[in-house]
């Protein structure tokens, strides 16, 4: 068995490239069970095998700058495939910066269990680092495969739900802005202009792949019906927030009724207020359900009974894997200022051990042979990254170890942000 890993470099090649991935042949592609960042019912939308035509169309919009595959050729034939995709992550400071984004990546069945995975992500790795990305992430389909590759969940998305009639907001409010229920064209002008303002703003915000907000009227394959869009104006006539939402039919009476909110954002906290205060009372509605959502929803503390939002779901997001460790270290901000020396081991890239001197202005991180303060690995150096998971938690569970008493109180400190951190775009 001969295994070659390179790019499909022939239109012919990127047609077998896409026969791989489960988006295009109909295999599944994600674990069965209700996600974070799903509102409808179902574990996931039906799975549908692509048209000749539409693999056409993939095919060409594949050759791009920012699409990097990587396919598994073996005796000639492609049998697993991935990519990476070129976006910017906000990290701790506000400093954005180059992500290689792992997508679309699947083996075919009957080709698993021979290291094929194993060689395509050895090989989009070392292209990210060749390309100046000193951090790499994904959106795991499955939890248990991606640790192996030194990748660890950094941030955490809820999906819940209330009942309309449980809702009651502590405090009457008074807009001073202004809401209007926009049609698809109108919403996709006015996304790309408020994500940007969000992720100035958000660490661990993604900055969205092209096309993003095309397409916003049309019917989704799983039959929720067709998206709704609302936006909200500030006194000066200036878009602040805005929301998508669906109104599914259903004709189980447990289902029928639920307003489903698949996007959400808002700049100020009077947006914020106004956009749930509609949401939260639709007419002839019974239930909201809510997807992609911060795990420090603000909106659960403006409810006189907090109780009514419910969580359904909490699920990892984003998956971060440090490539450069002196440059991820030095890329950030920290919350404190203090010194501490890290034994980080890779098994790609080696182990090293790194003198962090970190302040809230920026840090610099210099290789030494001193003793370590903290023992651990690239995995818990990457959910640490965005300050999303505390140190002392991966201590607890045997994850760091402390060489020096106090150093994992101390890491903690430097590491804790002021809100955790979030992205609500893909990729």
């Amino acid at each position: 068995m001969t295994i070659e890993v390179r790019p499909p470099v022939s239109p012919a090649e990127t047609k077998e490239y896409l026969r791989v991935l489960p988006y295009v042949n109909g295999f599944p592609q994600e674990e069965p069970e209700p996600s974070a960042w799903y509102a409808g019912s179902a574990a996931w939308p039906p799975q549908v095998q692509k048209t000749p035509a539409e693999l056409e169309q993939y095919a060409e919009e594949l050759l791009t700058d920012w699409f990097r595959p990587q396919a598994a050729f073996v005796d000639g034939k492609i049998a697993g495939a991935s990519a990476t995709v070129s976006v910017q992550v906000t990290v701790p400071g506000g400093q954005q910066v180059a992500l290689g984004g792992v997508t679309a990546t699947a083996v075919l069945p009957t080709y698993r269990r021979r290291g094929l995975l194993r060689k395509i992500m050895s090989a989009m790795l070392d292209d990210c680092r060749e390309r100046g990305e000193f951090l790499a992430g994904l959106s795991a389909s499955e939890g248990m495969i991606y640790g192996r590759y030194g990748f660890s969940p950094a941030t955490f998305q809820h999906r819940w739900e209330v009942g309309r009639t449980d809702v009651a907001f502590r405090s009457e409010f008074t807009d001073p802005g202004a809401l209007d229920l926009v049609d698809g064209a109108e919403a996709a002008k006015a996304w790309p202009v408020l994500h940007e303002q969000v992720r100035a703003e958000r660490v661990g915000e993604i900055s969205p792949l092209p096309g993003k907000w095309e397409g916003l009227d049309g019917l989704p394959a799983d039959g929720s019906g067709p998206a709704h869009h609302l936006l909200h104006r500030d006194a000066t006539g200036t878009v602040d927030g805005a929301a998508m939402f669906r109104l599914p039919w259903s004709p189980d009476p447990e289902r029928a009724g639920v307003l489903q909110v698949e996007a959400f954002e808002a700049l100020t906290s009077d947006a914020y207020r106004a956009l749930w205060g509609l949401l939260l009372d639709f007419d002839l509605t019974k239930h909201v359900v809510a997807a992609r959502r911060p795990v420090d929803e603000p909106l659960r503390w403006m409810l006189t009974n907090q109780r009514a939002l419910k969580l359904t779901r909490t699920r990892d997001n984003l998956w971060l894997r440090v490539l450069d460790v002196r440059r991820a270290l030095e890329a950030r901000t920290y919350a404190a200022s203090d010194s501490l020396v890290l034994d980080v081991s890779d098994d790609l890239y080696g182990a090293g051990r790194w003198r962090l001197d970190a302040a809230p202005d920026g840090a610099v991180c210099t290789a030494v042979n001193t003793e370590p303060d903290l023992s651990l690995s690239v995995n818990e150096l990457g959910s640490l990254y965005l300050g999303g998971v505390r140190a002392s938690e991966l201590s607890y569970a045997g994850r760091i170890v402390e060489r020096t008493p106090g150093a994992v109180s101390r890491l903690d400190a430097l590491l804790r942000p002021d809100r955790a951190p979030h992205n609500a775009v893909g990729f």
